[in-house]
């Protein structure tokens, strides 16, 4: 495994091996071959983000999965989330999801889905990477009588919007409630204001404009400034922003401040603790949360398991330790009683529930945890070295983790689904932080930078 699945399906540059039409054709016929469930026609979901490459990918994975007998539904744009219900609810046998969430348009990525509306297990992204590359697909299609069918599902937002709307406790009302939402011109543009404005609340939009190229632009989840000063401009109680396929959510309080990952999962599991449904009063979290929530849930008695970074490792974290809350700082949530993978609108009805629930304001709920200074450096790499095997980057760490000693960490690790070294410090001040970030950054640059 690891010559086309990363840690997030198959991503690179749109037009470009492995996201061109070629790969996407062959992954559309090896999933098929590979799900088939023998005694009919497998059926597979198919839906996106509004990247324009989109279009070429989507219909690339028709071809495939049709060429091989299955039959397709083609969902068009739609939250990653929102597939993943669709595949589980229609009884699908697997769905694709096309989209590089929170990278630019230029990029693309191909997710899978299971049946039961979970991402492929690694045996099974192994089974279907070495078809791909085995050169035996094209002896493995049907005859043409057995070749299959593909149509277009026009009531899938009406499908999900219900779906959200039940996940928002029927004793509470978002009558009177202003909402702002950043949904990055991206999968959310049309569901998120539906569900809200359904639900009741006053609802201002930003980024609900998809040229195809504008998808995370300044926008969503991963650039929150502008939201911040919408919600202070209009005068909101809170901010939602998501990220291009909606399955990570950054919030705002109604000061403008903007409230991480890691809190938005500390507010919920503290309140599904003291109403019981909290289970083994455990909370998976990541390697990169910050040193705060640690800390925040040693003192308020929940147990606190740091997975591997990577929505699919919290998922396997939370299902081993029968946790039914988890999630990372960057915005992926999994509320695994309700949804089978991170979805950032559920996770947004959950945290405005809280709100109302506890008759607080977002800005006095986040006082539960105290944020430690966080710097993160991403560096564009040529190649991805064993970190510690070179000399440099070695050297800058272990000093500055000698500095820190119990005040603070170091996190230097690749990414999973981009060409990046990312270099985390949280340390007892902001300037010491930063200092340190920016060493081990400079070491990053002067040996495996582009």
């Amino acid at each position: 495994m690891g010559r086309l699945f990363g840690t997030d399906g198959i991503r690179g540059k749109a037009n470009r091996a492995p996201m061109d039409a070629m790969t996407a054709f062959a992954l559309g016929q090896a999933v098929t071959h590979v799900i088939h469930p023998g005694d009919r026609a497998p059926v597979i979901v198919i839906g996106k983000d509004t990247r324009i490459s989109g279009y070429m990918l989507e219909a690339a994975l028709e071809a495939g999965v049709t060429s091989m007998g299955g039959v397709v539904h083609m969902l068009g744009v739609l939250p990653t989330p929102g597939i993943a219900y669709i595949t589980e609810s229609m009884r699908a046998d697997a769905g694709f999801v096309v989209s590089a969430s929170h990278n630019p348009f230029y990029d693309n990525g191909i997710k899978v889905f299971g049946g039961n509306g979970f991402k492929l297990t690694d045996a099974q992204e192994d089974e279907i990477e070495r078809l791909m590359l085995s050169g035996d697909l094209p002896s493995l299609v049907p005859d043409p009588a057995n070749m299959g069918r593909a149509y277009r599902l026009d009531d899938v937002l009406g499908r999900y919007i219900v779906f959200l709307k039940n996940s928002f406790p029927r004793s509470l009302s978002l009558n009177g409630v202003k909402v702002v939402l950043d949904v990055a011109n991206g999968a959310a543009y049309r569901v998120a204001p539906a569900v809200f404005r359904e639900l009741g609340a006053d609802v201002v939009v930003i980024n609900d404009d998809p040229d195809g190229y504008n998808i995370n632009e300044n926008a969503g989840a991963t650039a929150p400034e502008g939201l911040a000063a919408k919600v202070v401009e209009v005068g909101a109680e809170v901010g939602f922003a998501y990220d291009g396929d909606a399955d990570r959510l950054i919030a705002v309080d109604e000061t403008g401040a903007i409230v991480t990952g890691d809190q938005i999962l500390l507010i919920n599991a503290l309140l599904m603790k003291s109403e019981g449904r909290l289970a083994n009063d455990t909370v998976v979290s990541t390697v990169m949360s910050n040193l705060g929530f640690r800390v925040a849930c040693e003192k308020y008695g929940i147990t606190n398991h740091a997975a591997q970074v990577g929505d699919r490792n919290v998922l396997e974290a939370m299902q081993s330790l029968g946790a039914v809350i988890g999630g990372e700082d960057s915005g992926h949530m999994i509320f695994l009683r309700r949804q089978t993978t991170g979805d950032g609108i559920l996770s947004s009805l959950q945290l405005i529930a809280c709100m109302l629930k506890q008759n607080k304001p977002l800005s006095e709920l986040t006082k539960v945890m105290q944020v430690f200074p966080q710097v993160l450096i991403n560096i564009d790499v040529t190649s991805k070295p064993n970190l510690p095997a070179v000399p440099e980057i070695a050297r800058a760490i272990k000093e500055a983790e000698e500095e820190l000693g119990e005040l603070g960490r170091v996190l230097v690790r690749y990414s999973g689904t981009q060409n990046m070294c990312r270099v985390m410090v949280e340390g007892p001040s902001q300037s010491i932080t930063l200092r340190l970030a920016e060493t081990i950054a400079d070491a990053v640059r002067a040996t495996i930078a582009l």
